[in-house]
């Protein structure tokens, strides 16, 4: 849906729901990644996957964010991710109409996540802008998100070594 046709069959509040969103890649490539989403006048969540790279978290949180928050009302999304950004908000249209290739021909990175974007975008009622913050610099909501992600992560990581572990121990001999 175009967003001239998205704005006349909007039939939102006028309220604007805010979303900030970050990812974390524990070692990146091929570690523990985490997400989360932060609504500035609610909730949060967050996830995580034992292995992942940083850019798969960010589009994650994205993801995760929009599914979270179906309806009418306008979603903005912040984020310290230009990459997710621009995944979510520019590069789409292009990728989308060359049969999901990049502009030199090659296939998109993260094409599964990118292409569930699209779809959450494209089913909500509700417009779905975003807004590039930067990291680390004291953005309350940003921040939050980072920790959440990080925790989320390190939850994963955690749960890595604790079944690792489990699997080394050997089984005692009777006889």
């Amino acid at each position: 849906m175009s967003d001239a046709l998205r704005e006349a069959a909007d039939v939102g509040s006028g309220v604007v729901i805010m979303v900030s969103t970050d990812g974390s890649c524990l070692r990146n490539p091929g570690g523990a990644i985490g997400w989360a989403w932060v609504n500035h006048e609610g909730p949060s969540g967050s996830g995580g996957e034992v292995s992942g790279t940083n850019q798969i978290a960010e589009l994650r949180a994205v993801l995760e964010a929009i599914a979270a928050h179906p309806g009418a009302d306008e979603l903005l999304i912040e984020s310290d991710s230009q990459y997710a950004i621009k995944c979510a908000s520019e590069w789409i249209h292009g990728w989308r109409r060359k049969g999901w290739k990049t502009a030199s021909g090659s296939p998109v990175k993260n094409l599964a996540l990118i292409q569930s974007i699209d779809v959450a975008i494209t089913v909500r009622p509700g417009r779905v802008r975003f807004q590039w913050v930067r990291g680390h610099v004291g953005n309350h909501f940003n921040e939050l998100a980072d920790t959440l992600a990080g925790a989320a992560a390190a939850s994963m990581s955690a749960d890595i070594a604790v079944e690792t572990l489990a699997m080394s121990v050997e089984e005692p001999t009777l006889f």
